[in-house]
């Protein structure tokens, strides 16, 4: 087991100006800072974690509720993700954030076991904008690129992934994905042995193409990933999708509302919106934000609510 590193200094700090929120992967630690006063910023948290060895970069969820730290476990210069690694090495550590204040939910780390000629630690990442659900895009070096969810902070699962292979099976020689970011549509890993891999998602049981062309439909002009902006979606039809299948994915609707819902919506793309399947959509808002009301499933409740507001007043 490697010694954590002392906190003498910062890493990579992660500024959520939306939330007026910072933070910060500093060696030994990780911290939060209140910076809606950015000329006088303040540390409001910190958490530490003996299974740590360098704390080295954070995400926020898009919603401010979670945040994800990594470990570089040996500067990425080592073979971390073997079977006989514990899974708490070299890791994500997750936190629930409430109130300025910090609390552990969960370790992740990408579930395929590597070789010991490959280097492999959990590297730079980004969120991929698929509404109602918290996922990220990580580069683990040798070990690939990790899709997670944690919407689920407990219980984070991967739901898709590249695994690049060994440059060397019989050393390890430095190389991998150093990062993995999406921008506008497509994912971008800077790997260091043979230069850029860029890579699209495909459909599967844990995410369906109504999910990735919502996440398409989010564009930016610009991706600096430390300086964290709020996704907003647009109120299309295609997000509208992307929350049904979810919905029915963790049956918080019956099916027979899951269907006429995508009836409803396939009525309405197919007549370009006319006033008639317009009218039919806005009807189902009501009963949508009443489920929502009575949940129990948080993540669910959300999407109903967000559901109902894009039924309301839809856009193509």
């Amino acid at each position: 087991m490697q010694k954590p590193s002392d906190t003498n200094q910062c890493h990579d700090i992660t500024v959520y100006s939306a939330i007026g929120l910072a933070a910060g992967a500093c060696s030994g630690n990780g911290i939060l800072l209140d910076i809606k006063d950015p000329v006088h910023p303040k540390r409001v948290d910190a958490v530490n974690d003996p299974n740590y060895s360098y704390w080295h970069s954070a995400s926020f969820s898009n919603d401010g509720k979670k945040v994800v730290f990594t470990d570089e476990w040996g500067g990425g210069l080592g073979a971390r993700c073997r079977a006989n690694d514990p899974n708490k090495w070299g890791a994500d550590a997750i936190f629930h954030l409430k109130d300025n204040k910090l609390t552990f939910a969960s370790y992740y780390k990408m579930p395929a076991a590597q070789g010991d000629s490959e280097n492999c630690v959990a590297h730079n990442g980004s969120l991929i904008p698929v509404p109602g659900r918290d996922i990220e895009v990580q580069a683990w070096y040798q070990g690939g690129i990790s899709v997670m969810d944690f919407t689920d902070a407990e219980h984070p699962v991967e739901i898709a992934y590249f695994d690049r292979g060994p440059i060397d099976p019989k050393m390890l020689v430095l190389g991998g994905d150093w990062s993995a970011y999406w921008y506008n549509g497509h994912i971008y890993a800077s790997e260091i042995a043979r230069g850029l891999d860029i890579f699209e998602l495909t459909p599967s049981e844990h995410l369906t193409q109504n999910e990735i062309d919502a996440a398409k439909a989010v564009r930016v002009t610009e991706l600096n990933v430390q300086n964290q902006e709020k996704i907003e979606w647009p109120r299309t039809l295609v997000v509208a999708k992307a929350y049904v299948d979810q919905l029915e994915r963790s049956q918080g609707l019956p099916s027979d509302q899951i269907t006429a819902l995508r009836n409803a919506i396939q009525s309405a793309e197919s007549s370009h919106m006319n006033k008639a399947s317009v009218a039919k959509l806005k009807d189902f808002a009501p009963s949508l934000d009443e489920i929502a009301y009575v949940t129990k499933n948080a993540a669910d409740a959300a999407r109903l609510r967000a559901l109902a507001q894009i039924l309301k007043q839809p856009a193509l």
